[in-house]
């Protein structure tokens, strides 16, 4: 014989996205499922079903998805408007509520922020919001703007020099007489007329002055433990000048050989690959956390050469999506603009 009451049951059960609600009148866990999958995933709830997924069912009079619309809009911030629907099984009414992960976060619901954990919503605490809405919302430090600044921090000599390698390398309308305060304006490196972070760690005579941190700090070991020096250097000046320094540093510490090939100039063959280096280099300086304290650091080893830089990657990008072909999502919109237009990096 048949077991009639699995009849009635939803095929799924609750998850991170299924939760499951016996009535309408358990509305402040909706509500709070609602602010859960807002700031998750997205999910949907299923009103007139029990927790074991047992269709129990809901009555339905003229005004109650508006109602509970209503409801929903009025006590969540911001304003969410989930798809609201009623869908008949096994002769019974339930309601169907359809939650997207909202696009800006946190979504409140009087006054309360919940995420969603499993099967659970759990509340979270005023210093997990703070860090939800630093995720969420969108913030470039390099372009962040200072009063300190001064176009006499400014290197002439250097945007001369960039401006002319930008004509070689991209054939580019910047103009090799244009005033230094022109080309940052084309550069989009000046905003409400003052200089961007960007401007000061591409152009600056210091920018070690304003952010200290924004060093490369380059060590030889003695072995493969980073405790016992046998050279180091701390690279500082702009970071586009820090690219070939830093790279300078480790052609002196690496093993090279000169393969003679008849062309004029011979050809040097390094243990690591210099391409593979100076690309890894590259990448750690222009998308590092300026926000962050630490610097970009190269370490030598005996068995490996160790490169990393301050921060995390993107919220899309995955260690797994790095293996292979992934969007390009840059954490410093400005630096690797220029860092594009000298061929430092491709679009």
């Amino acid at each position: 014989m048949r077991n009639s009451t699995a009849k009635k049951k939803l095929n799924i059960s609750e998850s991170e996205i299924v939760e499951f609600k016996s009535s309408l009148s358990e509305i402040d866990q909706i509500l709070e499922t609602i602010s859960a999958f807002s700031n998750t995933k997205g999910g949907t709830i299923y009103i007139g079903v029990a927790d074991d997924g047992q269709i129990k069912g809901v009555s339905i009079g003229k005004g109650t998805l508006e109602s509970l619309a209503n409801s929903i809009k009025q006590n969540t911030d911001p304003k969410i408007f989930p798809d609201i629907i009623e869908v008949k099984k096994y002769s019974k009414t339930i309601i169907k509520v359809f939650v997207p992960e909202y696009p800006v976060k946190p979504v409140w619901v009087k006054e309360k922020v919940f995420v969603r954990v499993g099967k659970t919503n759990q509340r979270i605490t005023v210093e997990k919001i703070r860090e939800l809405i630093k995720t969420n919302t969108p913030f470039h430090w390099d372009k962040q703007i200072s009063s300190e600044f001064k176009l006499s921090d400014i290197s002439v000599k250097d945007i001369k020099y960039f401006v002319q390698r930008v004509k070689d390398e991209r054939n580019s309308d910047l103009e090799p007489k244009a005033k230094t305060s022109a080309v940052l304006e084309k550069l989009n490196l000046v905003k409400s007329g003052q200089l961007t972070n960007a401007a000061i760690l591409l152009f600056g005579k210091d920018p070690q002055k304003y952010f200290p941190r924004s060093l490369v700090k380059c060590a030889l070991f003695a072995d493969n433990k980073a405790i016992d020096f046998l050279d180091f250097k701390d690279v500082g000046g702009t970071i586009i000048n820090q690219v070939p320094e830093v790279l300078l540093f480790l052609r002196k510490q690496l093993n090279i050989s000169v393969k003679i090939s008849g062309k004029p100039e011979r050809d040097e063959i390094w243990e690591i690959p210099r391409e593979a280096l100076r690309e890894a280099v590259i990448n750690a300086i222009c998308h590092r956390s300026y926000e962050d304290t630490g610097n970009v650091q190269v370490r030598i080893f005996n068995n490996k050469v160790e490169i990393w830089n301050p921060g995390t990657l993107p919220k899309s990008i995955t260690l797994e999506s790095l293996k292979k072909e992934h969007r390009s999502i840059p954490r410093n919109e400005l630096i690797a603009r220029c860092f594009y237009l000298i061929k430092y990096i491709e679009q």
